[in-house]
């Protein structure tokens, strides 16, 4: 049965009193204004009604049980989840509060030399778990006529190599000119499926071309470079990583700093004693 019976969400929403209490248990109250907007939403006024009822019935067996508990639970364990309790409070608000700081005072930016230099004093941590390639490819649909003449446009890769690639490339099926970027052999695979693991071995090597079809396409190819499990890896590849890692850097040692500094204040204006 409802603690409160209503004939419409009405008795809500018009009631003359601004923020009148619709339940009282011991000296906890639940106002109106504690209603959830969302019960009066797409709703009739009889399911609004019947939503209103049941969340005030929650809210009272809540209110119940926290009596119940305090009342019957061991004192020792009472205190424990009041400290629990007090430590949550204080580190909702403290951790708010270094936040907005962090964002009123903090410049996330860094220099390039300051990326450089990490990445020199830190790149015995970066080491590669698969290997990465640089190359360049072109995938062509089955009885593409100038296979020879692409494949030689691959390897020169002179200026003008590239833009006849560039501007034929509505007949590739896909193609990647940029051989400047590192890659990893689990994407080249799944982009060029003949590969496989064992293809890879043989095909995939610096300085190699490779011509592999299957039954759909033919795949072009030239590799540039590589780099093997457990190399550095290059800056370029872990770039983002890292200014992810040196904007952390940044924000810890700006809380730090910040510790101290009120730490400090507070024993110059004799609010803080330490006897040590």
């Amino acid at each position: 049965m409802s603690l409160l019976a209503m004939s419409s969400c009405d008795t809500y929403l018009r009631s003359p009193e601004v923020n009148s209490a619709l339940a009282k248990i011991g000296d906890q109250y639940l106002y109106r204004s504690d209603i959830p907007s969302y019960l009066f939403e797409n709703n009739t006024p009889e399911d609004s009604t019947a939503l209103v009822n049941d969340f005030i019935n929650q809210w009272a067996a809540k209110q119940l049980l926290i009596q119940k508990a305090l009342l019957n639970l061991p004192q020792e364990k009472i205190e424990a989840f009041d400290r629990l309790v007090a430590n949550y409070k204080a580190d909702l608000y403290t951790q708010a509060y270094k936040e907005a700081l962090v964002h009123a005072r903090t410049d996330p930016s860094f220099s390039e030399e300051e990326l450089k230099e990490f990445y020199l004093q830190e790149k015995q941590n970066f080491r590669l778990k698969e290997r990465l390639l640089r190359l360049r490819f072109v995938k062509l649909p089955l009885g593409f006529k100038d296979l020879k003449g692409i494949s030689a446009k691959l390897k020169s890769f002179r200026e003008e190599d590239i833009l006849y690639l560039d501007s034929i490339s509505i007949q590739f099926h896909a193609m990647n000119l940029n051989d400047s970027l590192w890659v990893p052999l689990g994407r080249i695979i799944q982009e060029i499926p003949p590969f496989g693991s064992e293809n890879a071995e043989i095909y995939l090597k610096k300085s190699q071309f490779f011509e592999l079809q299957d039954s759909l396409e033919v795949y072009l190819g030239q590799v540039v470079d590589m780099l093997q499990v457990n190399d550095t890896a290059p800056l370029s590849y872990i770039r983002p990583t890292l200014e992810q890692v040196l904007e952390i850097r940044k924000k810890q040692e700006f809380v730090k700093q910040l510790e101290r500094d009120i730490i400090n204040e507070a024993i110059k204006n004799k609010n803080l004693e330490l006897f040590n």
